[in-house]
């Protein structure tokens, strides 16, 4: 089975590490929490850096750092996992979909301004599928209402748009290291923002509320254990090392790919010209004479794994029966789009060859 995505680490690359790490008992807040946290702030250039459990406990403290609450609204990008919105929802706040350009798939601008209110508290921008493409625009959008951009940048490590990467690019940014991710640590997560303000919040919120007072450990605040291990921390050390050259591999498949699945009608998701993409996921819009769902289980039967690209969180059905509004583009994309798998171990030939096979039969 060609799998969708492959961990660029092995036990022998972290080794040392792990012996280290257990023979220390420093299994949690030790030296390479601390290491990480910091290489991660210098990758992006970012002034602070913090490490979660994951991508949604990032978020979920993004927007309670900017104090949303119940009544408030957060403008969301509706392409994307449902993890985004979910937040805003357990916030008791309310999630207004924002659609997404048919190309990039990223958020609309005039879908933005057109539901700023005054009871708009912050916007929630995804770069789908690692695509940063428009944020610099949003946020400049942003800056002319006075409005908190937070950056969904779950699958956008490495990425930037204008020689800016994400991560520093809106005020607080989210980083999301699943196993489907480029750089994994099993579970995992990061935050990252410029803003003062913001730090030493973080920085008790997510250890409990603990804080050092007058030379002890004191509880000043409540708060959360959404640490990240050692363990964890030193997967993710060595991964950080070599995530521009693992970028650099999967545009070069990514490249190869729509060579050959263009001429056969498959439109591959677009990027700005300032924009470096991750590809944190091959995408492509099927042609129309194609049922998706058939191509993704005709792969299956030629043991390749594929997928759609991702939700449209309006559809859903828990948002779809609350808020009846589904946005046309996004779910056209949920419906139309296939993510083939990207790392080193897929042939790209052997991929497409089988693409090429199910396209004749459907002539």
């Amino acid at each position: 089975m060609i799998r969708l995505i492959e961990p660029y680490i092995t036990f022998e690359e972290v080794q040392a590490e792990l012996k280290e790490i257990f023979s220390s008992g420093m299994l949690t807040k030790g030296p390479y929490v601390r290491t990480f946290a910091d290489h991660m702030r210098q990758y992006v250039s970012a002034k602070h850096a913090f490490l979660t459990t994951s991508a949604t406990t990032a978020l979920s403290m993004c927007l309670k750092s900017l104090n949303v609450q119940p009544g408030d609204e957060v403008i969301v990008s509706d392409f994307s996992f449902p993890a985004t919105v979910n937040v805003i929802e357990d916030l008791g706040a309310k999630p207004v979909f924002a659609d997404v350009d048919l190309e990039t798939f990223n958020m609309l601008p005039e879908e933005l301004e057109s539901q700023i209110t005054s009871r708009t508290k912050a916007v929630l921008f995804v770069d789908a599928l690692g695509n940063p493409t428009g944020i610099t625009n949003i946020k400049q959008i942003c800056k002319e209402y006075g409005l908190p951009l937070v950056d969904d940048a779950a699958c956008a490590i490495g990425s930037s748009e204008y020689g800016c990467k994400s991560g520093k690019i809106a005020d607080l940014t989210c980083f999301s290291f699943h196993p489907r991710k480029l750089l994994t640590t099993g579970e995992g997560g990061a935050i990252t923002t410029d803003r003062e303000e913001l730090k030493d919040w973080l920085s008790v919120k997510l250890n409990h509320g603990a804080a050092i007072s007058d030379g002890k450990l004191d509880f000043i605040d409540f708060g959360y254990n959404y640490r990240l291990s050692d363990i964890q921390a030193a997967l993710g050390i060595k991964q950080l090392q070599k995530l521009d050259d693992i970028i650099h591999r999967r545009n070069l498949q990514q490249k190869a790919y729509s060579e050959q699945l263009e001429p056969l009608g498959f439109q591959s998701q677009q990027i700005g010209p300032n924009v470096v993409h991750n590809i944190q996921s091959a995408v492509f819009k099927v042609p129309k004479n194609i049922v998706r769902d058939e191509l993704i289980q005709y792969l299956s039967d030629c043991h390749i794994e594929s997928t759609f690209g991702t939700y449209c969180l309006s559809g859903t059905t828990y948002y779809r029966r609350k808020y009846r509004q589904i946005k046309p583009n996004s779910i056209f994309l949920e419906q139309n789009t296939i993510t083939l798998p990207c790392h080193d171990q897929v042939n790209v030939d052997q991929v497409v060859s089988a693409i090429q096979s199910f396209s004749q039969r459907k002539g």
